[in-house]
């Protein structure tokens, strides 16, 4: 197919890969298509509906490996839902009973764009294909190829999305100064509060980092400088159910022993019972233009925290959230190199006309293919069930999902 303008957009929450992607897209363009004129909305779907983009220029082409450099997203992010009819009428992005998806594709039609790279997780990419079959109805058609972003690694039937091993790294490097607060003050429980709305991925490889990192460390318990009381004592994810009474007496006893306790929380552990208890007391659940909880106003971190500080006796309680620091990181090697392999395949996918998600298809033996857009889906569950988690859960001494204890304590 002949490509004369492609687009680029990045959307939803940032994850350790926006500009990079953004800089390798670019770099493949200009070295297999330079004549191919490159255009960057500006926070993705927000810019495409307003018509506020950037062009690449030559500079640009030139120094677009400086992106790799940078966490963030050097075009911007908004949360912004195509279906959402009457929020975007509020926000002032469409006129009032215009459909939001013909609007969006009227202005592909009118910028020229032959090929649209999206970089985000499900709803971005889902979002985009739905607009290019808009299109291909009214005889324009356009060639939509996305990468997989979201440091929750919860895309069906990705195995890895980009940025997620960046963000497991730093969270667990803001885990190391968190945890040194320990003896800050007597009988401390320290929450780790982690981003996973629906996915514990993130909580889980976040704490294996953390506590391989302490395996690396050398330990002086004669004077205080215990492995003990650095490790994580309890690591708790959405797919589980917390027992909090039976989780509670554990923690108390490593905290009589060690004189303080450690949790890695995925900040949508236990949603359901707050949510639950808000709504029977009759509060209104705070919810975003998807219709999500909003996490940070229901606070699961400090909820948890005033639950299990009253049970184990905590004199002090500190809860830090590492999802800001963690989502905005620079990609790391091992996503720099999985960043590469996806953009030149987007860019060479999108040059011959083949729509898709690029990704390692979990159904076709991780083969790294354009997935077809009806295939992909989000809220991937984490499998707690992996060897390498049971094993983390097993030293640490925490209670298994079926009841059974694993040791330790």
């Amino acid at each position: 197919m002949t490509v004369r303008r492609v687009a680029l957009l990045t959307a939803g929450g940032f994850a350790p890969c926006l500009s990079s992607a953004v800089g390798g897209l670019i770099e493949r363009y200009t070295q297999v298509a330079p004549d191919v004129e490159i255009i960057a909305y500006k926070h993705g779907y927000q810019g495409l509906l307003t018509g506020d983009y950037i062009t690449v220029n030559e500079t640009v082409r030139e120094k677009a490996a400086l992106l790799h450099r940078y966490g963030g997203s050097p075009i911007g992010n908004s949360r912004v839902k195509l279906t959402n009819a009457k929020d975007l009428v509020k926000r002032g992005l469409v006129p009032e009973g215009i459909d939001p998806l013909h609007y969006a594709a009227e202005r592909l039609t009118e910028d020229g764009v032959d090929v649209l790279h999206t970089i985000g997780g499900d709803d971005t990419n889902t979002t985009a294909a739905d607009l290019a079959a808009h299109l291909e109805k009214t005889g324009h058609h356009l060639v939509v190829v996305g990468l997989p972003k979201t440091i929750d690694n919860d895309i069906v039937p990705i195995r890895q999305s980009l940025g997620a091993q960046t963000a497991a790294q730093q969270a667990a490097m803001f885990a190391s100064n968190v945890v040194a607060e320990h003896n800050s003050g007597s009988r401390m429980l320290i929450v780790h509060e982690v981003m996973g709305r629906n996915c514990g991925w993130l909580t889980a490889a976040a704490a294996r980092e953390y506590r391989s990192w302490l395996d690396q460390q050398e330990w002086l318990p004669e004077i205080g400088l215990d492995r003990r009381a650095w490790d994580v004592h309890g690591v708790y994810v959405p797919e589980v159910e917390i027992h909090i009474d039976a989780e509670a007496e554990r923690l108390k006893s490593v905290m009589d022993e060690v004189g303080n306790a450690t949790i890695f929380l995925s900040e949508g552990a236990g949603v359901s019972d707050i949510v639950d208890l808000m709504e029977k007391n009759g509060e209104e659940v705070p919810r975003d233009a998807f219709g999500h909880v909003r996490l940070n106003e229901i606070n699961p971190g400090a909820w948890f925290g005033k639950q299990f500080a009253e049970k184990i006796g905590a004199e002090k309680v500190l809860v830090q959230k590492s999802g800001y620091f963690s989502r905005s990181a620079p990609a790391n090697q091992t996503d720099l190199a999985l960043i590469k392999e996806m953009t030149t395949m987007a860019v060479d996918r999108a040059l011959e006309g083949t729509p898709g998600v690029i990704g390692h298809d979990e159904d076709r033996g991780d083969e790294l293919r354009a997935i077809e857009f009806d295939r992909i889906a989000g809220h991937k569950a984490f499998d707690y069930k992996q060897q390498w988690f049971i094993d983390m859960l097993k030293d640490i001494g925490q209670g298994w999902p079926e009841g059974q204890h694993l040791g330790g304590q």
